[in-house]
């Protein structure tokens, strides 16, 4: 990619994916146990390969010592691609590459089991699309096969994908969420009816978002609109859970959330610099041509 400003946000929103994500898995919990308890899935498993029974392997301080190191290994791996991605360059090998490519694929495993915490509703998943499909969007970028054009169309559908999700748990298809009303009633203070409805209407406008990216004529705005509510509801998980009592453990128990969601800010940001420059593109053509 020639889009020197596009490329170097596309680079600092993985960074921050990586780095929030090692944040969470080395200093706080990843839904792993979701997985390896699930007793309808590993019981015959657990029961006639390592012959114990299933209540003294999810009693066993051993078996959570095991998942906590292998949330803690995932975390290193985080971080490991998190330096990668400030790092590598068009003419790094595969093998440099290699953390992100493992980064992408642990976050997607990580949206899977997070979709299997909150029982298989697929927009868990999808509203995590941009944290981690943009990974594999930073390696296609150094694919010289790979236009501009297509790794915009890539990144719209991903904030489309993002935002619509998001959207259905705040208009209230799937139930929603306890912690998005706490959020809104301890940023504004206002009645839990009030930020039900506030709710409702940012689905409604999540879901014009998804579209109206795509409109030549309105996607300008779609995008700025996508760029000022995605920041703000990153910045909103430690604006709502800041204690001036304990402002230290609030930081460190919320910063990283904030972290890896700000790429959902910043990910349409690069879009409306891809979509100004090939503006530019059009018009000097046209005038070139005119000149001729």
């Amino acid at each position: 990619m020639k889009n020197s400003k596009v490329l170097t946000l596309i680079q600092i929103s993985v960074f921050l994916i990586f780095i929030g994500r090692a944040w969470q898995h080395l200093f706080w919990d990843a839904p792993y146990r979701s997985f390896f308890w699930d007793e309808s899935l590993l019981k015959p498993l657990v029961e006639n390969l390592f012959n114990i029974s299933w209540q003294d392997y999810v009693t066993s301080s051993t078996t959570d010592h095991t998942i906590q190191n292998i949330i803690r290994g995932n975390g290193i791996i985080y971080l490991i691609a998190a330096i990668v991605t400030l790092t590598i360059r068009k003419k790094s090998t595969i093998w440099q590459k290699l953390p992100i490519y493992l980064g992408g694929v642990s976050l997607v495993l990580l949206s899977i089991l997070m979709t299997k915490e909150k029982f298989y509703h697929l927009a868990q998943f999808f509203e995590h699309s941009i944290q981690f499909g943009l990974p594999f969007v930073y390696l296609f970028c150094f694919n010289n096969t790979i236009t501009e054009n297509r790794i915009t169309l890539i990144l719209k559908i991903l904030i489309a994908v993002t935002f619509f999700s998001h959207g259905l748990y705040a208009f209230g298809f799937y139930p929603v969420p306890g912690k998005f009303i706490d959020m809104v009633i301890q940023i504004f203070g206002c009645s839990e009816p009030t930020a039900v409805t506030f709710l409702y209407v940012a689905g409604i406008i999540d879901f014009m978002l998804a579209i109206l990216i795509f409109i030549p004529v309105t996607e300008k705005y779609a995008l700025w609109y996508a760029v000022i509510w995605g920041l703000l509801t990153a910045l909103a998980r430690i604006v709502a859970n800041f204690y001036i009592d304990f402002p230290l453990a609030s930081i460190h128990q919320n910063l990283h959330q904030v972290i890896y969601r700000l790429p959902h800010g910043l990910v349409p940001l690069a879009v409306l610099y891809l979509t100004s420059h090939y503006d530019t593109m059009i018009i000097f053509h046209k005038r070139k041509k005119a000149a001729a």
